[in-house]
Order: structure tokens, then C-alpha cells, then sequence
């Protein structure tokens, strides 16, 4: 039972990511727009005081935050998008139509139910509008649910095909009519339990901001700690999206989720200081500056002899975190090994959260240094204190390398370039090919078809039979096998490239970093199975 939760949170959090990494290109494109109207820029740069660039910076960044505004729509297509096993356009599209279904459904219920407020004072109320229609405030949530919902029935029904006069109802359409009265059931049914739910996500809500420094902490730590089982983001999203991460009126609209705010006052000249919710997604600290300190701790404590080694591990793995915000690399290298230095490194994580917060800094940091310049050098200082997010991670640079370095040290840790001598032998192909039944150089070369490392991935897995379903995410290749123990995970790490295999039951997480799906694409056509399932 408890596998089979654990495979089902691991596939949602996985869903998560179709919708959620939309949202940043969104955020850095307002950022940009923001530049061609940002007031100092244009005193410095007299240039840009005209209508044409001003009109574009206020059309880019005016046009972007209606996103933030219909983050339900969002999700409800983009988790079923993800949750569907075949078909995947028509779930997402039956998605938006289930969605408009629900939203018009809610909306005649609450009118017949004589609870509709007056529109123009919806304010603290629990209602808003989406999309035109008034409903009560749901948030992301009603896309959560939705979109779940929608890739049940999908999954279930989709393949249901009829005869006769009957068979233009197969297939998706049938989908859609089951969904119906679904939907409106479910429209009904949250009129009269989500004020309940309103008003237990307000108090959890009190309680973090009332735990003030603690509550961020812990909040830090365990976005870290939880890394290891890939359901980090289970963590961190519903205070980037929901009222968790605040509640502020930007432009005239009423927004929640630390995200959804700040994306919202940087396209909004009037805001002088970005809100303090801001500090919900000041999580790259860590990955800018933390990491690189414990990266070179660890290559300091690395034997002579493994330097050189060391350095060609940790130095692309520590510009992948500083710039891109990717920091699996870095952690999966001594997670297991050395699961004190992660523990360590999660209440490090949390604390330098704590440090922004006592200087009122508001910079956005949610990823790498990329986004960072981006984000707040064309807000100004003022706007964001960015110079002490970057003093403040600079201080925990050195903490990380101090501490990671003085432990290392003192018990002798396995981190990178510590190895006993027979763990850092590096494998070759033909090796591999001799170790591995049934495979061999001549067989592989047939099969492989142009696909890289395809084959010495897949047998490292266990063979082709052994592989049930495969999938990815931001940085981790996720299957399903039938035998784990089959796993080969030096073969995976040594020759591959992989920065970690994770097993958990059948399921088995392999990182690879940013170039995830490049390896998804060649496991796929090395198996056969089409592109898009």
C-alpha cells in the first residue's frame, strides 16, 4: 500500500511540471518587458522614452500576467496533459472543456442557491471571477482537481470504442459525457464544502506566518530533505500558487501565492517594494552559492590522486546549480554516501532563507544566477535589495565549504575523490557489453540505431523486459521495472553520466540533469514505444 501511494505522489508531482515550468518563462518575459518601461532605466537611457518600446514593454509583461490569473485553467489542462498514459492531446483538451463545464456549473448552482455575491465587492469574500464567471475562490486548487479527475476518467475510458450509429461517441467524446455529470456533482458538492476548506487553508496559512522565522525553516529544510524522494515540489508549490504564500492586492486585483504576486507588482510600475511573500521563493540561494562552497570543499578534501577526477565531476555540476538552479548533481554525489552532509545542507538551506528574511531582502532567487540578473537588476535595489541576497549567499558560501570540508575531514567522509580505490574505476563500453548476458559490441551496434547511450542504458536496467514504463521530469528519467534489483547502478553513474539512481519498490528515478529528455527521446526509440506516450 504504502508503495503504491508513494508511486502515485511520485507520477503527480511528476504531472506538476507540465503546468509549473510554463510559469517561470512567463515570470522572466514580464521581467523583460518590464525593462523597456522600467522608469531609472529610461532616465539613464533617454533613448528609450518612446512610444514604441515603452508600448512593447507594457504590452509584453500587461499581456503575460493573464496567465497568473487563470492558473485553475492552467493546471486543470497541464496535470491532465501529464496524467494521461495515451492520448494526451485529448485529455488536455477535454481538460479545458471539463473546466469550463465546472466554473458554469458552480456559477448556476450558487445563483439558484442564493449565495452569489454582488459582484463589485468580492473582496475577502472567498469569490472571484475566471474567466468572466463569478465562482467561489478556489485558486490553483480547482485545476488540481480537475485536472486529476479529468486524467481518471481519461485513463479509464478512453479506448472505449462503439459500433453503429453509436461510434462517433467512442473514444475521447465518451470521456467527455461521462464527465459531465462528474463535474457538475463535483460543482455542487465543493458550493458547500470548500468554504470549510477556505477556511483551513487561511489558518494554515496564520499559523506559518505566525510561526514568522521557524515556520520559513522549515519550510527551507524540508524543500531540500525531500529532494531524495522527487516530491520536493509537493512542498514548495502550494505557497508559490495558493493563499499559503500570501494574499495581496496588486494593480486592483487580489492575488495569492508568493509567485503569482510578485510577477504581478514587477509589471506593475506603482510597487516600490516587492511583498514580503517574495522570501517563498527565495530557494536558490542554496543553489547559487551554498552548493558551489560545498563543490569546493569537496574537491579540497579529495585525494591527490583523485583531483583531477574530482574537478571533472564537481566543476560542471557546480556551474549547472549557479547558473541554471539544476542542483541534483551536486546533491546525488554525496546524498547517499555522506547522508549527513545532506542533512546539513537542508538546514543550511532553510536557515539562509531565515538570514533573507531578517534583512527584508526581497530579491526573486528561485533557480539560478540566470534568472536572478534577469529577475531583479532591472527592478533596481530599492525594489528588491538584490546586493544582499548576493552578500548573504556569499556568507553561506563559506559556511557550506567551512563546514562541509571540516566533516569531511574529521570522519573521513566517501565524497568525491575520497573513494577507495576500487569504487573509482571508471567502466568502458566494451567492459560493460562482456559483464551484461546477451549483449555484445556486434549486437549492440545493430540495435543501437544512432541512439547514444541508449543501450548501455537500457541493459543497465535490467534489458528491454525488465522495463515496464518510462518517463521524465525536469532532471530524472522515471520507469517502472519489473525486477529493480536488476539495476546496474555503478554502469548507470560511470558510463552514463547519471548523477544518481534512486529506488523506491519498482519505481526507479535515474538523474541526468538538464539533458533528461534527450535521454527520455533515445530510451523511447531504442525500446520502440512512440514519442508520445
Amino acid at each position: 500500500m504504502k508503495e503504491k501511494v508513494m508511486n502515485g505522489l511520485q507520477r503527480f508531482s511528476k504531472a506538476m511540471f507540465v503546468p509549473v515550468l510554463i510559469l517561470p518563462i512567463a515570470g522572466i518575459l514580464i521581467a523583460v518587458g518590464n525593462l523597456f518601461t522600467n522608469a531609472r532605466l529610461i532616465e539613464q537611457f533617454p533613448i528609450m522614452d518612446n512610444p514604441i518600446t515603452t508600448g512593447f514593454g507594457t504590452i509584453l509583461s500587461g499581456s503575460l500576467v493573464s496567465i497568473l490569473t487563470n492558473l485553475g485553467l492552467i493546471f486543470s489542462v497541464g496535470i491532465a496533459l501529464g496524467l494521461a498514459n495515451k492520448k494526451k492531446a485529448e485529455a488536455a483538451f477535454t481538460a479545458l472543456l471539463g473546466y469550463l463545464v465546472f466554473i458554469n456549473a458552480m456559477n448556476r448552482f450558487l445563483i439558484l442557491n442564493q449565495t452569489l455575491i454582488e459582484a463589485d465587492s468580492l473582496q475577502g469574500t472567498g469569490q472571484t471571477m475566471v474567466l468572466g464567471v463569478q465562482i467561489l475562490d478556489m485558486g490553483v486548487f480547482i485545476g488540481i482537481i480537475l485536472g486529476v479527475v479529468t486524467a481518471y476518467v481519461h485513463n479509464r475510458f478512453a479506448d472505449r470504442e462503439f459500433n453503429g450509429a453509436l461510434q462517433i461517441y467512442g473514444g475521447s467524446r465518451f470521456v467527455f459525457i461521462i464527465l459531465i455529470p462528474i463535474l457538475v456533482l463535483l460543482a455542487i458538492l465543493f458550493s458547500f464544502i470548500w468554504p470549510f476548506f477556505q477556511t483551513g487553508i487561511n489558518q494554515l496559512g496564520q499559523w506559518i506566518n505566525q510561526s514568522g522565522n521557524f515556520g520559513l525553516f522549515l519550510y527551507g529544510m524540508l524543500e531540500r530533505l525531500l529532494i531524495p524522494t522527487g516530491l520536493h515540489h509537493l512542498v514548495y508549490t502550494p505557497f508559490l500558487y495558493t493563499s499559503l504564500g500570501g494574499v495581496e492586492e496588486v494593480g486592483g486585483q487580489l492575488l495569492e501565492g508568493a509567485r503569482n504576486i510578485y510577477f504581478a507588482e514587477i509589471a506593475d510600475p506603482n510597487v516600490s517594494v516587492l511583498s514580503p511573500s517574495v522570501i517563498w521563493d527565495a530557494r536558490g540561494i542554496s543553489k547559487m552559492f551554498g552548493l558551489i562552497g560545498a563543490c569546493l570543499a569537496m574537491y579540497h578534501t579529495a585525494k591527490p590522486e583523485n583531483k583531477a577526477r574530482a574537478k571533472a565531476i564537481l566543476i560542471p555540476a557546480a556551474f549547472t546549480s549557479f547558473v541554471a538552479g539544476v542542483t541534483e548533481p551536486i546533491e546525488f554525489s554525496f546524498m547517499f554516501v555522506s547522508p549527513i552532509l545532506f542533512v546539513i545542507h537542508s538546514v543550511l538551506s532553510g536557515l539562509s532563507m531565515v538570514v533573507l528574511n531578517i534583512f527584508n531582502v526581497r530579491a526573486i532567487g528561485p533557480n539560478g544566477f540566470i534568472d536572478f540578473l534577469l529577475y531583479n537588476v532591472p527592478l533596481g535595489i530599492e525594489k528588491t535589495s538584490w546586493p544582499m541576497y548576493i552578500l548573504v549567499g556569499l556568507v553561506f558560501f563559506g559556511l557550506y565549504y567551512g563546514i562541509f570540508r571540516f566533516l569531511i575531514k574529521l570522519w573521513n567522509l566517501r565524497t568525491i575523490g575520497r573513494e577507495d580505490s576500487g569504487e573509482v574505476k571508471l567502466y568502458s563500453k566494451s567492459e560493460y557489453q562482456e559483464k551484461v548476458k546477451g549483449i555484445t559490441p556486434d549486437s549492440v551496434t545493430a540495435t543501437n540505431g544512432g541512439n547514444g547511450n541508449a543501450d548501455v542504458i537500457v541493459a543497465a536496467l535490467g534489458g528491454k523486459e525488465n522495463i515496464k514504463t518510462v518517463e521524465n521530469c525536469y532532471t530524472r528519467l522515471r520507469l517502472t521495472l519489473v525486477d529493480p534489483t536488476k539495476v546496474e547502478e555503478a554502469i548507470l553513474k560511470n558510463e552514463t553520466g547519471a548523477s544518481g539512481v534512486i529506488t523506491k519498490g519498482e519505481n526507479v528515478q535515474v538523474v541526468y540533469g538538464l539533458n533528461v529528455t534527450q535521454v527520455r527521446r533515445a530510451v523511447d526509440a531504442y525500446l520502440g514505444n512512440e514519442p508520445n506516450e
